[in-house]
């Protein structure tokens, strides 16, 4: 098998230097860069079944996914994900969804959406205001509709996992599958851990609950073989040049065991 990078990202919008953020021109070249080089990318399926050795994969394999949920991936990054025909994977906090959803009436559709910083964002949610930070249902079925984005829990309301009793745990898990699978009338497979917070107890929870793979913060490529319960990813920087080269190193075979080897990661 060949390295897959998972690509990880949270934030587009115009908040340049922001935290977690690419800017959307950033964002667009990247995306053009992906598809006038040939690279494929992944659905979750597709990429847990290219690790177990069910399909072959592509020569130039990535797959691209965003934590959270925020309301710039509706507004920003999904008319770019179209444009260039890029599948992508977004992992919703269930909780701050639901919340969304709820207070959307106040904005219409076609409304222009005015988004914070990361930092307001938090303060956003913290106030109960989750409607300005995150996308609501309505906005879910849309990009899903598109056959291009996906949606699997970042369960119910972004807490560390390691920190939580199993009982709390398993609603937290549980829940947010349940939930998602109701609204969007698909099978939710695949976790992301909040804050990449996990410990054995925790793994064990997501599987009984019926989780087949678990995405972390964790850095690193996806390998044949790689442990499923903590699918590693690479945070993208608002730099094209860097996005480029880690594309050209990872979906290079030679070039990635010898950028892997150096980095103590093989």
């Amino acid at each position: 098998m060949r390295p897959i990078p998972v690509f990880m990202y949270h934030h587009v919008n115009p908040n340049k230097d922001d935290m977690v953020t690419v800017v959307p021109d950033i964002f667009e070249a990247q995306m053009k860069f992906l598809a006038e080089t040939g690279c494929r990318t992944l659905s979750a399926d597709e990429l847990v079944k290219s690790i177990s050795g069910n399909m072959e994969t592509a020569k130039k394999a990535v797959a691209i996914t965003f934590d959270d949920g925020y309301l710039d991936n509706y507004q920003y990054a999904f008319p770019i994900l179209k444009r260039y025909n890029i599948k992508a994977i977004i992992f919703i906090v269930v909780a701050w969804v639901e919340a969304a959803s709820k207070g959307q009436g106040a904005r219409g559709k076609g409304q222009e959406i005015i988004l914070p910083s990361h930092h307001e964002g938090k303060e956003f949610i913290a106030a109960g205001r989750v409607d300005k930070v995150v996308v609501n249902w309505d906005m879910v079925k849309e990009m899903k509709e598109s056959g291009l984005i996906e949606f699997y829990s970042h369960t119910m309301s972004h807490r560390r996992c390691a920190e939580l009793p199993p009982e709390e745990l398993s609603k937290e898990l549980g829940d947010s599958k349940n939930i998602i699978e109701e609204k969007l009338d698909k099978t939710c497979s695949y976790l992301c851990w909040p804050k990449g917070s996990y410990n054995e107890d925790a793994i064990r929870i997501a599987r009984e609950i019926g989780y087949k793979a678990l995405f972390t913060t964790k850095r690193g490529v996806v390998k044949k073989e790689s442990d499923m319960s903590c699918i590693q990813r690479i945070a993208v920087k608002d730099n094209l040049r860097w996005f480029m080269n880690r594309v050209r190193i990872y979906t290079t075979p030679v070039l990635s065991h010898i950028y892997l080897k150096l980095r103590g990661k093989e």
